[in-house]
C-alpha cells in the first residue's frame, strides 16, 4: 500500500493476519524449569494436534524438542491439568520424568538412552490414574506427585493424595508400588514442597463446596527417615482466606501467598514481607502453578502487579521491591530460580509470550526462549487502552479497549466503528494485557475488540473478585453492557453494530447476556455453561462442580434461581443471530448442554449456527479448529454489521 491512506469502511480493511497465521501463534510457552543449568518449558504445537512439546535451551544457546510427536507433555489432573513435568541433571545426565496427555502416564526419560519408559500403570476405571506437579526425588529413587484417582465412571468418583512414584519403573504395572503419602482426608492438593534440609514438606488442600481462591489450607508434615509423613496440621488459610502458594526460604523458613488482608500478599512464618494493595498471587486453576519463588540468596522473585502482573525481586529483609526491566508488561505465573538466575514467561502488547531470564547479579534480562518473531509488520498490532468504567451502583468496571487499527486505512468520518466486547473465561480470571493475533484478526480489519474484567475477575483484591458472588449472570452481565453501552454513549463504537462474545464462563455470560439485554446485534458463544441445574447436578467435572454454590447459590436454596439466569431456560429471550462453538469432547462444558439449548430454539426463527468439533475438549488446540471458527466468527459479524470481509468463508446461518 505505500504511504497512501485508503479511506474504506470499517470491517473491510484488508489485513495481512488471517485466521491461520493466528491459529499459529495461539498458546504460550509455559511450565519453566531449571535441569541443571538449562532452562526447559513446554510449548503448543497447534498444527500437530494441539500437543505441548518439551523444549530445552542447551548452555550453548541452541534450542531444541526434547520429545518428538505424538509426546504430548501435558497434565488432565482437575481437567485444567498443572505441573506437568520435573526434571534434574542425575550422575551427569538429564533425567525427566513427565506426564504424557494421550494416556495420562508418568514417563521416564533421559535424552540419549532410548524412549520414555512409563512409570505409572493405566487404569480402567472412570478417568482413570492422572499425575501432576512432580518433584523429583532421585536420592530416595522417586518422584513425589499428586495423584488425582478415580474410583468410579462418575465425574466425583475420585480421590486426590500426594503420592511417591518409584523411579525404577516397579510401579508401572502394579498401583500397589505406588506409596500414598498423605491421608485423602482433603478433596483437592497440590504438589509438595520440600524444605531445605529435607525435614518438612508442604503443600495446599481444600474441600468442597470451597474453590481454591475462596479457601484453602496450608499444611505442612514432618518427613520421616524412611520417606513417609506425620504430624500433618494446617498452619495457616481456612475456609475464608486463601494460600495460593507455598514454598521454603534457603534458610528453611515457610513462604506462602495469602489473601487474608484481602490482598494476595508474601508472608514468611506468618509475617507480612511486602505490605501493598496488589496481588502477589492469583486463582490456582492448576496446581503448581507459581507467583514466587525464593533464591539462594534470600532475595524472592515475584510476580506481583494490580490487574497486570509484572516480575520484580524483592528483598524480605527491607521489603524493597525493583522490578524487571525490559519491554514486558505482563508475566504468568510460572516461575523456576537456579543460583542467582530467574526464568519466567512474559509478554507485552507488542510482543508475545517469551522465556525470560534474569540475572539478579546484574539486573540483566534477556529472551532466551521461544522468542518472539514479528508474523506480520508491527504496525497491524492492535494499540489497548486500559480504562475504567462505571457501572451500576456507580461500581468500577476494568477493561482493555482495543480500537480498529490499521497502518494504511481509515474510515468514513460519518462512519463509527462495530466492537465486540470479549467475556473472559473462569470467571475467575482476568484478560492479561499482550499482544494476541486473535484481537489483531478483528481489529486490522477495523472492527474494535473490548476485553472487560468484569466484577468476579481476579488481580484487584478479594472484595472485586466476591462482586459475582451469588451474581453470576447478573454482575458480569450488567457490567459488560456497561461497557458497550459507555463506548456507544461516547462515540467510540456504532450503537446499532455491537456483539459479545466468549468462551467457558465467558460463554455464559455470551449466551447470558443475549437473553438478558437488548445491547447487542449477536454473539458469539465458545464451550459454554448453558444450563445451571444441570451443570451443579452431576453435568460437570469435579473441580468445578459445587463452584455454582458461590457464583450462584445452593441449588437445593435456591433451585427458581438457577432456573431463571440459565440461557437454556431463556432461550426465548433470544432474538438476535449467534454463533455457537463446541469441542464434543468437552467434559468441563459438555456438548448435551449445546444441544439442550438448541431444542429450546427450536421453531423461533432465531439465524443461528452451531459448529462441533471432533477431538476437541474445553479450550480449541488444533490449528484446524481455530481457523474454522475465527474465520466463522468473522462471518458472523460480517452478515450481522453488513461488512464486505473477501476472502472469508461465509458462515451458513439456520432458523
Amino acid at each position: 500500500m505505500g504511504d497512501q491512506v485508503h479511506t474504506l469502511p470499517y470491517g473491510s480493511w484488508p489485513s495481512p493476519i488471517d485466521a491461520a497465521l493466528a491459529a499459529a501463534h495461539d498458546g504460550r510457552p509455559d511450565w519453566v524449569g531449571f535441569v541443571g543449568d538449562e532452562v526447559w518449558w513446554t510449548e503448543p504445537r497447534p498444527a500437530e494436534g494441539g500437543r505441548r512439546a518439551l523444549v530445552r535451551r542447551r548452555t550453548d544457546g541452541t534450542e531444541e524438542q526434547v520429545l518428538p510427536a505424538p509426546w504430548n507433555v501435558r497434565s488432565r489432573v482437575c481437567e485444567y491439568g498443572g505441573r506437568p513435568w520435573t526434571g534434574a541433571v542425575v550422575d551427569g545426565r538429564p533425567l525427566v520424568v513427565f506426564a504424557h496427555g494421550a494416556d495420562q502416564r508418568l514417563y521416564r526419560y533421559e535424552p540419549g538412552r532410548g524412549a520414555p519408559r512409563p512409570l505409572t500403570p493405566l487404569s480402567a476405571v472412570g478417568g482413570g490414574l492422572r499425575w501432576a506437579d512432580p518433584l523429583l526425588r532421585a536420592e530416595r529413587g522417586e518422584v513425589w506427585c499428586v495423584l488425582e484417582e478415580f474410583t468410579g465412571d462418575g465425574p466425583g468418583d475420585v480421590r486426590r493424595v500426594l503420592a511417591a512414584v518409584p523411579l525404577d519403573g516397579s510401579a508401572a504395572d502394579d498401583r500397589a508400588a505406588v506409596r500414598e503419602l498423605s491421608d485423602g482426608a482433603h478433596r483437592f492438593v497440590t504438589g509438595p514442597r520440600l524444605a531445605p534440609d529435607g525435614r518438612r514438606v508442604a503443600w495446599l488442600a481444600w474441600d468442597h463446596p470451597r474453590m481454591p481462591w475462596e479457601g484453602t489450607e496450608l499444611i505442612v508434615a514432618e518427613v520421616r527417615a524412611d520417606g513417609s509423613l506425620r504430624g500433618a496440621r494446617t498452619v495457616a488459610g481456612g475456609p475464608d482466606e486463601s494460600v495460593a502458594q507455598a514454598d521454603w526460604s534457603a534458610d528453611g523458613r515457610l513462604l506462602y501467598a495469602s489473601d487474608r488482608t484481602g490482598w494476595w500478599n508474601l508472608y514468611r512464618d506468618g509475617e507480612p514481607l511486602c505490605p501493598r494493595e496488589e496481588e502477589f498471587g492469583g486463582p490456582l486453576w492448576e496446581v503448581g502453578r507459581r507467583w514466587f519463588a525464593p533464591l539462594d540468596s534470600g532475595l524472592i522473585a515475584v510476580v506481583h502487579g494490580r490487574g497486570s502482573a509484572v516480575l520484580g525481586v524483592l528483598d524480605p529483609e527491607s521489603g524493597e521491591l525493583v522490578d524487571t526491566a525490559g519491554p514486558w508488561t505482563e508475566f504468568a505465573a510460572t516461575l523456576a530460580v537456579h543460583g542467582e538466575r530467574v526464568v519466567a514467561v512474559g509478554a507485552s502488547p507488542r510482543t508475545a509470550h517469551e522465556v525470560v531470564e534474569l540475572d539478579t547479579r546484574t539486573g540483566r534480562a534477556r529472551v532466551v526462549g521461544a522468542a518472539h518473531d514479528d508474523a506480520v509488520d508491527p504496525a497491524y498490532y492492535p494499540e489497548p487502552q486500559t480504562r475504567t468504567f462505571t457501572g451500576p451502583d456507580g461500581r468500577e468496571i476494568h477493561a482493555r479497549v482495543y480500537p480498529p487499527h490499521h497502518p494504511a486505512c481509515t474510515a468514513p468520518a460519518s462512519e463509527l466503528p462495530p466492537y465486540v466486547v470479549w467475556a473472559h473465561g473462569g470467571p475467575t480470571s482476568r484478560a492479561p494485557i499482550v499482544l494476541d493475533l486473535d484481537i489483531a484478526y478483528f481489529t486490522s480489519r477495523g472492527i474494535g475488540v473490548a476485553e472487560v474484567d468484569y466484577g468476579g475477575s481476579s488481580g484487584y483484591g478479594r472484595a472485586y473478585r466476591e462482586r459475582l458472588r451469588e451474581q453470576w449472570g447478573v454482575v458480569d452481565v450488567e457490567d459488560c453492557a456497561a461497557v458497550a453501552r459507555a463506548l456507544a454513549d461516547e462515540g467510540t463504537a456504532d450503537r446499532a453494530r455491537l456483539a459479545i462474545r466468549g468462551g467457558s464462563a465467558g460463554g455464559w455470560t455470551a449466551a447470558a447476556s443475549l437473553a438478558a439485554t437488548d445491547v447487542y446485534a449477536c454473539g458469539t458463544i465458545i464451550y459454554p455453561v448453558l444450563d445451571l441445574t444441570g451443570w451443579a447436578s452431576g453435568g460437570t467435572h469435579d473441580f468445578e462442580s459445587r463452584y455454582l454454590e458461590s457464583l450462584v447459590g445452593p441449588l437445593d436454596e435456591v433451585p427458581a434461581r438457577y432456573a431463571e439466569r440459565s440461557p437454556v431456560t431463556r432461550a426465548d429471550d433470544i432474538a438476535v443471530p449467534f454463533l455457537l462453538l463446541q469441542g464434543l469432547d468437552d467434559v468441563v462444558c459438555p456438548p448435551a448442554q449445546c444441544e439442550r439449548f438448541l431444542a429450546r430454539l427450536n421453531g423461533r426463527r432465531v439465524p443461528h449456527a452451531y459448529l462441533a468439533f471432533e477431538g476437541e475438549g474445553h479450550g480449541f488446540r488444533r490449528a484446524e479448529t481455530m481457523v474454522r471458527a475465527l474465520e466463522a466468527e468473522l462471518s458472523l459479524y460480517a452478515q450481522v454489521f453488513g461488512l464486505r470481509v473477501p476472502g472469508v468463508p461465509r458462515l451458513e446461518l439456520t432458523e
